[in-house]
């Protein structure tokens, strides 16, 4: 019997987010496997408004709302994390605990800093937080944590209306310019070419955008800017045309693909999150890959099929659980097994056999996973990414690492009941219950 409240999708994006994203195409794709999509209002019972299959969020304005004592937020998060507390089962796009982690700056850096990343030369710009006003212990920070000039200040918390506000320091004179608390990062010279990688599982886009120029420690005086205005597709800033001593030297960017899936599986597997932005430079002396930031569900503008990649991705998801579930059912059936051979030994030793009949177990439900894989903004960083004409853009599609994005992985769930005659609502119940029973 099919059970629809196992089919609800619920969805929470900001207004903005809203108006950039096309909802209801993805309302159509929820459509076409079989569920419903319905956008989540957290200021009322999730209990009253689900049960849900999935959540999809982006909660980065609420948990730093909430953060600052907002009561209207806190009551919302909790409402939230409540729902998600009660009901495991559920898909949630992405867990507030990665949120936060992408939320400050330096968390995240460390993460990188301390991956295996290093090894296939991908590296975080040595950084350092600033948090104190005195100019001398900001001085010794720096020094000590060997931050180089010119360096990047950038605000801790990476989310909000002044996390795109930045500075250029070239000197120890400049550093009174930084406004605490904020994350100091070296600056590293990458002819002015900045790589945005748009993640959904182990699906990636990569965009080409305009960036800063090459600097030098001088005595130049602090350059504030809005990383937006020197990183849109069709930016016009000075900031991001290459002096002609560096045009004349500096060599085509070189994108290493198998590189860039090694950046997209660790930052996956260190994060456990499905839907990532990472804003990748390649320092011009050594050809490293340099991550410079790490965003909570970006954009996606020219990222092709999105909609249709993320559920697919929910449905791996759920796959996966229904085969976990499976398994376990096996371990209870080998034990059965192992049941029946005993009483066919005791048995065979003239003991009483009926008693130990009722310990011999009918495997009570089958389940079977067929999944037929093809090889296949500045609301966010504050890069944006909307499309344009200008010849400095330049896009690819990569599809797992293997080409052609429109070649799109197929799921099919598919599950055979054989009840035994005596529990057979016991056992549909217990499917329901786990969000997967009428996949």
């Amino acid at each position: 019997m099919e059970n629809e409240s196992t089919r609800v999708i619920g969805y929470y994006v900001t207004e903005k987010k809203n108006a950039k994203m096309n909802w209801s195409e993805f309302g159509n794709v929820c459509r076409n496997h079989g569920f419903s999509l319905m956008k989540v209002n957290l200021q009322e019972s999730l209990e009253k408004q689900g049960p849900f299959f999935a959540i999809i969020h982006k909660m980065t304005e609420v948990i730093l709302k909430a953060s600052s004592g907002d009561l209207e937020a806190t009551a919302a998060l909790e409402n939230v994390e409540s729902y998600i507390k009660s009901h495991p089962e559920v898909i949630v796009v992405d867990p507030l605990d990665g949120v936060r982690s992408l939320m400050d700056r330096s968390r995240y850096y460390r993460i990188v800093q301390n991956s295996d990343l290093a090894e296939d030369k991908v590296f975080t710009p040595t950084f350092v937080d600033l948090t104190s006003t005195d100019l001398n212990e900001n001085l010794q920070r720096l020094n000590n944590a060997g931050v180089t000039y010119p360096f990047i200040c950038k605000p801790s918390v990476s989310h909000g209306s002044d996390a795109h506000q930045m500075a250029i320091v070239f000197n120890e004179e400049g550093v009174a310019d930084c406004r605490p608390p904020c994350v100091a990062q070296s600056f590293i010279n990458h002819n002015a070419v900045l790589y945005k990688i748009y993640i959904v599982g182990d699906d990636f886009n990569v965009s080409e955008r305009p960036s800063l120029k090459n600097f030098a420690p001088s005595g130049a005086k602090t350059i504030f800017f809005t990383t937006s205005d020197v990183s849109k597709p069709d930016s016009r800033s000075s900031l991001t045309v290459l002096d002609p001593k560096d045009s004349a030297v500096a060599p085509p960017s070189d994108l290493d693909v198998q590189r860039l899936q090694h950046i997209v599986s660790t930052l996956r597997r260190e994060l456990g999150m499905l839907l990532l932005g990472v804003d990748v430079v390649i320092e011009h002396a050594s050809g490293r890959f340099g991550i410079i930031d790490v965003n909570v569900f970006p954009s996606y503008e020219g990222f092709p099929n999105f909609f249709e990649t993320l559920m697919n991705y929910i449905l791996d998801i759920a796959a996966k659980r229904l085969g976990t579930i499976k398994k376990s059912r096996k371990l209870s059936d080998d034990a059965a097994d192992t049941s029946a051979k005993k009483y066919e030994k005791l048995k065979h030793h003239e003991t009483n056999s009926q008693n130990l009949s009722q310990l011999v177990a009918e495997p009570k439900l089958l389940s079977v996973v067929k999944t037929n894989s093809l090889e296949c903004d500045q609301d966010d960083s504050g890069f944006d990414t909307s499309d344009s004409s200008d010849e400095r853009k330049k896009k690819w599609c990569i599809a797992r690492g293997r080409g052609d994005q429109s070649r799109r992985p197929t799921h099919q769930l598919e599950e055979i009941f054989t009840p035994s005659e005596d529990s057979p609502a016991t056992l549909n119940d217990n499917c329901v219950r786990t969000g997967l029973g009428e996949v």
